[in-house]
């Protein structure tokens, strides 16, 4: 299948997904436990979600493996093949916005070939939004296509970012974005990347910038980003800023990275 029909499994996966996560939601965040720390949750939602995702993946694309969250790796082996599609799964991107009840978390959906994101969806259960991208075929929401801002002065750039569940990363985190807050227009911390990414693609934010993420965090929203204009650079832990996503306007890109560095992002 060429990118543009794996963007439409992707859409169709993840919608169906998205509608279980949002219908589940009253019951699923009475079922919570944690996973690497206190802070950080798993509903009966993730997991049914994810669920959902593997049955409707293995009807739809059976000779692919799959890697998710919740469930790990599954495909013919023990590791992806050359050449062979590898779907990324977050069942529920912002957990704990979901358990709060706050609207910004999403079902994110992605397939890969050879470290290579060809399509993805990223799709919010709240407000039924659809964000997808196919791997030259341009960014889109509900249809609608998307560029990144025309931002050129990071000093007067919206950038989002992250923090970790473990907390002395965290702190560290906090203390770089401390330093950075004089030095853009401002900051937001929304809480689920898969959505930061898709907000830098419809330029709501001019930037974005998060480390300790994880592939299946980020690969449908980089690819939006990326489709929609923005610059992507995906975690590198040989970066000078860290192992952190970067994705910005192309006018403040070299910016935003360098300034991170300047800052101590390799230390976070």
């Amino acid at each position: 299948m060429n990118p543009e029909q794996l963007r439409g499994v992707a859409v169709r996966v993840a919608a169906e997904a998205a509608q279980v996560a949002g219908r589940l939601r009253p019951s699923a965040i009475t079922q919570v436990r944690t996973k690497s720390s206190a802070t950080d949750p798993v509903t009966a939602a993730d997991t049914a979600t994810e669920e959902l995702l593997r049955a409707r993946l293995a009807e739809l694309r059976p000779a692919d493996a799959i890697l998710g969250e919740e469930g790990g790796f599954s495909g013919n082996g023990r590791a992806v093949r050359p050449g062979q599609l590898c779907w990324l799964l977050d069942p529920i991107d912002g957990t704990v916005n979901y358990v709060y009840g706050f609207p910004w978390y999403a079902v994110s959906v992605a397939v890969t070939r050879d470290g290579v994101a060809l399509a993805g969806a990223v799709v919010e259960p709240a407000s039924g939004r659809v964000w997808s991208a196919s791997l030259g075929g341009g960014a889109s929401l509900d249809g609608q296509p998307l560029r990144a801002s025309s931002a050129d002065r990071l000093d007067m750039a919206l950038i989002g970012t992250g923090f970790s569940y473990a907390r002395d990363r965290r702190i560290r985190q906090g203390e770089l974005a401390a330093a950075l807050l004089g030095r853009v227009r401002d900051i937001r911390r929304a809480g689920a990347a898969s959505l930061d990414l898709c907000a830098v693609a419809a330029g709501w934010l001019d930037g974005y910038y998060e480390h300790a993420t994880n592939p299946w965090d980020w690969a449908a929203g980089a690819l939006v980003a990326t489709e929609a204009g923005a610059v992507v650079h995906p975690p590198d832990p040989a970066a000078a800023y860290g192992d952190a996503i970067v994705a910005a306007a192309p006018g403040i890109s070299d910016e935003l990275s360098g300034l991170l560095a300047e800052l101590g992002g390799a230390g976070i």
